[in-house]
């Protein structure tokens, strides 16, 4: 998810189109998925800790594979 607000903030700034306010509201927003990021991290180290095997049945193998891939590439 912070990949997007990368993408349109380097969008915006190189069109010198985006006012002061705008970048502030995305940096902004930028901090915020970064931190939701960490806490989703964190929750997850948590749950593993006590269920190891939780992601297998809270979804199903292919789905938890392809969410685990899509968050290694956007690191």
């Amino acid at each position: 998810m912070p990949w997007l607000f990368l993408h349109y903030s380097s969008k915006f700034r190189a069109a010198k189109g985006i006012s002061q306010q705008d970048e502030q509201l995305l940096d902004d927003l930028y901090s915020a998925a970064r931190r939701l990021d960490a806490r989703l991290e964190s929750i997850e180290r948590i749950i593993a800790a006590d269920n190891p095997n939780w992601k297998e049945s809270a979804l199903p193998h292919q789905r938890t594979r392809e969410l685990e891939d899509r968050r290694e590439h956007h690191r």
